[in-house]
């Protein structure tokens, strides 16, 4: 498994725990979501995402977009 595809995994499951814990929890943890779209935003322009960074410290090699 690459780097990318980690982080794509990791979005897509913070994402839906967000969505879930908004409906069954309390409504603010919809701001779970939007820290996860926005971090996806920012790392889409900068290069830099922090779970990318943790993923290649643990091993995992490089993709295409996080090196």
């Amino acid at each position: 498994m690459t780097i990318d595809r980690a982080v794509f995994i990791f979005l897509g499951c913070v994402v839906l725990l967000g969505v879930a814990l908004s409906l069954t929890v309390h409504p603010w943890w919809i701001g779970l979501t939007i820290f996860a779209g926005l971090n996806a935003i920012q790392a889409g322009f900068t290069g830099f995402c922090p779970a990318a960074t943790a993923f290649k410290a643990i091993g995992l090699r490089p993709g295409v977009a996080f090196k």
